[in-house]
């Protein structure tokens, strides 16, 4: 049974660079690449960061029950659809979905064992910095990511990990630790040595664990810390 991890993240906080980083580390481990109707941005390619379809062929997806979840987001649809996890599985891989807050509460529904990752900006300053300096979107455009930025992280105690992407290659070690050790406490195998210390470092970035860190990157966004995380 192939495990499911999903990553969500606001745009802007490098989740995407992340998750290219964690392909480098990790074997056996499959990408299921969202559809969208939204045009493609900067160097994006079709097949690559999204499979670029039209408003009429997504929705007749929809109608032919091809999609785990889709959802329209700023007037677009994206959608995550079932043949990944199913080639995943045939491959006995693991599949990673890289998906929003939405989509990630939908996919819980149906796969309650998936893994759930939401990756946090270092605060809102940096997030604004990061979104501006790509160039990508109009002024009203990075308003509008920024509210829903703040809406986003309001959800991060839904998740099983939370991880601030601060320095790339930190955090970068630290999806690497929550992906590999979810294998081996999945497997039953016995854990020692380097294997008892990836644990160790998946462990830390449990929500339960996130309290002390996660409250100042809160503040920031003017979001108060949600009891019981």
């Amino acid at each position: 049974m192939s495990i499911v991890y999903i990553v969500s993240a606001p745009s802007g906080s490098g989740k995407s660079t992340l998750v290219n980083e964690l392909f480098k580390m990790v074997r056996n481990l499959d990408f299921s690449i969202s559809y969208t109707t939204r045009p493609p941005r900067g160097s994006e390619q079709n097949g690559k960061e999204y499979f670029f379809v039209s408003r009429p062929e997504f929705e007749g997806m929809i109608a032919s029950g091809e999609f785990l979840e889709y959802a329209e987001v700023f007037g677009n649809y994206y959608g995550t659809a079932r043949r990944f996890l199913r080639e995943a599985e045939n491959r006995s891989n693991d599949l990673l979905l890289d998906i929003d807050v939405q989509g990630a509460s939908k996919i819980k529904e149906k796969i309650p064992e998936a893994v759930s990752i939401f990756i946090l900006p270092p605060d809102r300053e940096k997030l604004e910095w990061r979104l501006r300096t790509r160039g990508l979107d109009s002024e009203d455009v990075i308003r509008r990511r920024l509210d829903t930025a703040r809406r986003e992280i309001e959800n991060y105690s839904k998740y099983d990990y939370v991880l601030v992407n601060n320095v790339l290659e930190q955090s970068a070690d630290q999806l690497r630790d929550i992906v590999l050790a979810v294998r081996l406490q999945r497997s039953g195998a016995e854990i020692s040595g380097d294997d008892k210390r990836r644990v160790e470092a998946a462990q830390a970035c449990r929500l339960e664990q996130a309290r002390e860190w996660v409250q100042p990157i809160l503040a920031s966004f003017n979001l108060q810390m949600v009891k019981g995380t």
